[in-house]
């Protein structure tokens, strides 16, 4: 990809914060543009994906950027300078930082004073008169640059690097075993049956909280419309309120079946399955899908919630479908790190519901709905 980064040089370690943190942002929505105007960067955005899918479909943009700069291949496995100490690497001398979105934390002290409400306090300061005192948490109040290194860039202990997943292979029945296990904590059943819902080859029943799908299919074919009825469960259910902002769903059919076959090409991919062939005629209508929901949030002056322009919607987007592929990639546990070394990923998020004493008031995540941190 020929993106290039806006509004600063974001290589420049003395830049200040908020000059970076604009920088990546801008690269980012020229990043998605192109995506848009060139259909098949989607399936290299989702392949990089499938390999750093610890890291959100943002960062994933980004660390593709700043490589395709400096015209060195994908990023693969990345970490903080100390991080590749503490695994016996050290970064080679002259190498620049790459730069991803990361939250800036706080602890806070939880608290519920007589009427109910939830309320944070700064760690140390006096709880309101009455409150119960509800522990500590830590909570996002901002956002940051951090600088990162790829392997290709350090030396020192060897490393297992995840490089060429497609040669993997899978164990595909194990593969369905965890999928089947992905429905079961949403709640869902997987029904395997010769019934047909249409002309489809699998279907998701909301109401019913069952997943249908084929039984006349090979157990790759099955294990891959079991992947992508997963995407609906995860991201077109009553409660998608983020979806809605911009016409996921109901409203684009053609969107919400981007979203799902995106979600299952990303799984597949990273367990060493290619599915591009058989994912190509869904991820090729992307562009036109995210155009059209465009075309639609102009039409209709939604309100200013509602991502306006292709470059918000496709950026929402790639959070969303990244962000449910980790969500079942933690439980299929693909080969590889998932771009990074540490595998807690432990991720505070902002809770509109409370209120906060004496401090700031957390900001919403740079990368827009879904796209919460690296």
């Amino acid at each position: 990809m020929n993106a290039a980064l806006h509004g600063g040089d974001t290589g420049n370690a003395h830049i200040r914060p908020e000059e970076r943190i604009a920088a990546l942002t801008d690269g980012l929505h020229l990043m998605m543009d192109e995506a848009v105007e060139c259909p098949s960067h989607w399936q290299v955005l989702l392949d990089a994906s499938a390999t750093l899918w610890r890291y959100s479909g943002g960062n994933v943009a980004l660390l593709m950027i700043q490589m395709a700069q400096r015209g060195t291949e994908e990023p693969t496995l990345v970490a903080g300078y100390k991080e590749w100490a503490r695994h016996g690497r050290t970064v080679s001398r002259g190498e620049r930082a790459l730069w991803v979105i990361a939250p800036r934390t706080a602890r806070v002290q939880q608290a519920t004073p007589p009427d109910g409400t939830q309320q944070r306090v700064a760690v140390g300061d006096q709880l309101p008169r009455g409150a119960v005192d509800d522990g500590k948490k830590t909570v996002i109040t901002g956002w940051r640059g951090q600088a990162v290194f790829d392997v290709s860039q350090t030396q020192g202990k060897p490393l297992l690097v995840p490089r060429g997943v497609a040669a993997a292979g899978a164990d595909v029945s194990e593969l369905w075993q965890s999928l089947a296990a992905v429905a079961d904590r949403h709640g869902f059943e997987v029904d395997v049956t010769d019934a047909q819902h249409g002309l489809t080859s699998g279907f998701t029943d909301f109401a019913g909280h069952r997943v249908q799908v084929g039984g006349w299919l090979g157990q790759q074919e099955r294990t891959a419309v079991l992947a992508h009825e997963l995407g609906h469960v995860l991201l077109h259910g009553p409660d998608d309120e983020i979806g809605r902002l911009y016409g996921s769903g109901a409203d684009h059919r053609g969107l919400a079946e981007v979203e799902a076959e995106s979600v299952a090409y990303t799984v597949l991919r990273a367990h060493g399955i290619d599915r591009g062939p058989q994912s190509a005629t869904y991820l090729a209508g992307w562009a036109d899908a995210v155009i059209e929901a465009e075309n639609d949030a102009i039409a209709h002056d939604a309100g200013y919630r509602r991502p306006r322009s292709r470059a918000d919607i496709a950026k929402s987007v790639l959070g969303r479908v990244t962000g449910a592929s980790k969500g079942i990639l933690e439980i299929s546990h693909p080969p590889g790190f998932g771009g990074k070394i540490s595998a807690s990923d432990v991720e505070p998020r902002i809770d509109p519901a409370v209120s906060y004493l004496g401090m700031e008031q957390p900001v919403p995540s740079v990368d827009g709905p879904g796209m919460a941190g690296p």
